[in-house]
């Protein structure tokens, strides 16, 4: 399949919209950071928004204070979820074992 060839306004309005859900993920994980919201309300929030559920699962992780590339790791391990996985990618057990976790 070719790519498309894009006008130079088609081309402005991509990279404007992807600029846009790159801040809209980045707030989502500053929010974690300071602790204005808790992990599972964030994995909640980012369920039902199409753009926030792109972010993956070990970058949400990695924003949740005391944890690092190494806990994040271990937390993905013990809930049996992929390295690379997404937030709309997880499954109602993954998610479970996560709200046990953080619960």
């Amino acid at each position: 399949m070719a790519i498309p060839k894009l006008s130079a306004e088609q081309l402005a309005a991509a990279r404007a919209s992807a600029t846009e859900a790159r801040r809209v993920r980045a707030e989502l994980k500053d929010q974690v950071k300071s602790q204005e919201l808790t992990f599972m309300e964030a994995l909640r929030k980012a369920q039902g928004d199409d753009t926030l559920s792109r972010i993956k699962v070990v970058d949400l992780l990695r924003a949740v204070p005391r944890v690092g590339v190494t806990r994040a790791g271990e937390i993905l391990e013990s809930a049996q979820i992929s390295a690379n996985r997404r937030i709309r990618g997880l499954g109602r057990h993954q998610i479970q074992r996560l709200q046990d976790f953080f619960g």
